[in-house]
Order: C-alpha cells, then structure tokens, then sequence
C-alpha cells in the first residue's frame, strides 16, 4: 500500500484545524503529487492507503485516472468496465478522525464512479452494484487514527479488507489488521522480494472468507 500525507494551506475552520489540524489540499497540488506516482496509479490492482484521507481527495483523484485506463479498455463493454471498476474502488483505503470527512469520502468515491459510467456507458447501475461497490467503501474508509492504529468507535484495532479478483466474475475477501500490514516483518526465504527490490513479507489475514460474484458482496455479514 502506498501512503500519502496531506498537508496544504486551505483551511476548514478554525476549530477543525485547532482541534484535528484539518487542513484541505489544493486540486493543482493533488493532481501534481499524484502525477509523481503515475507508473503505479495507472495499475488497476496497486492498492493506496491514505492515513488521514479528509474528504478523499487524493483517492478521488487516483481513482479517476484508473477509471480513465479502464474506460480505454473496455469502451465497448460496460460489463467488463464495471467489474474492473469495483476492482479500482477496492483498492483504495482512508483513515479520517472525523466522521463527516468518512461520510463524505465514501460518497464522492461512489458518486465517481456513478457518474463516470453515466457519462460514458449512459446507464444507471444497477442496486446489487450499488450495494456491492458501497459495502467495499464501508470497509475500506474507516473513522479511524492512523497514530494509534485503532477504531474511533469502539477502540478495537483497524481491519482492512483486501480485495482480489480471484476469477472473471468473482472476488475474494481477507481481513488484516491495520496493524500487521504495517509490521513489515521481512521472511528469510528465496525469491520473496518486493517491487522495489526490498524484502517482501506475507502478513497473517485474521479471517478469509469464500469468493462471491462482484454483484452479490454486500451479502457478506460483517
């Protein structure tokens, strides 16, 4: 996962930035930063963590580029940009102290994606979709602190849902803690080695669940 920082001079008010040091960052300052990782933002599967998401604007904006390439491959074929497109959300993670800001990411994240398929496959998507690509969200932008790796709610540990696309049709599902992805606990074995050229690590998924078609993942329980 990749982490970005925010730090900018648009202010919210004055008792938010007091209080939680809210700050917004310009569009031109997003669109640049993300620019600087362009190789991994133009993969549909690179996944993003952002530690103090706001409003999303950073995952806003990655997930504009990926619906871009997405649209490139399957102009013609609606069904095959909505699967890759569910793909493209669940690869992106917040953590936000304000539950607003959570509210407000989720929903621009949905609005995004809604509103490119309309713009470019005028239709509207249907509700097993919506169901689906917003239970994804509830699990990935969570009201959360990022310093002390814990819920807001209920001060039990961070989990985040991984999401992989096991077959043409089908997702699978694991939950990690927060965390163990941070542990970075290198393995001593051959030939596991990162992107980067780093050691690379297996972390321990807490709970694994069966893989379900795209369109029926807001059946999952928890």
């Amino acid at each position: 996962m990749t982490s970005t920082i925010v730090k900018s001079n648009q202010i919210v008010s004055k008792e938010r930035v007091s209080n939680f040091g809210e700050v917004k960052t310009q569009n031109r300052l997003v669109k640049d930063m993300v620019s600087l990782i362009k190789n991994e933002v133009l993969r549909i599967d690179s996944r993003f963590l952002e530690p103090a998401c706001g409003d999303g604007n950073f995952l806003i904006e990655i997930l504009n580029e990926k619906l871009k390439l997405i649209h490139l491959k399957y102009k013609k074929n609606h069904i095959e940009f909505e699967k890759n497109a569910l793909y493209a959300v669940s690869s992106l993670y917040g953590v936000e102290l304000l539950l607003d800001n959570v509210e407000k990411t989720r929903n621009r994240l949905f609005d995004t994606t809604n509103t490119f398929c309309l713009e470019n496959y005028n239709y509207e998507l249907e509700n097993d979709f919506i169901l689906s690509i917003k239970y994804i969200l509830k699990k990935n932008i969570i009201n959360g602190d990022a310093l002390t790796l814990k819920d807001v709610k209920n001060k039990k540990d961070i989990i985040f849902s991984e999401w992989s696309m096991v077959s043409s049709d089908e997702f699978k599902r694991r939950d990690y803690t927060f965390s163990e992805l941070l542990a970075y606990q290198p393995i001593e074995e051959l030939n596991l080695f990162s992107d980067l050229g780093d050691k690379a690590f297996i972390p321990t998924p807490i709970k694994e669940y069966p893989p379900k078609h795209y369109l029926k993942i807001h059946e999952y329980t928890k």
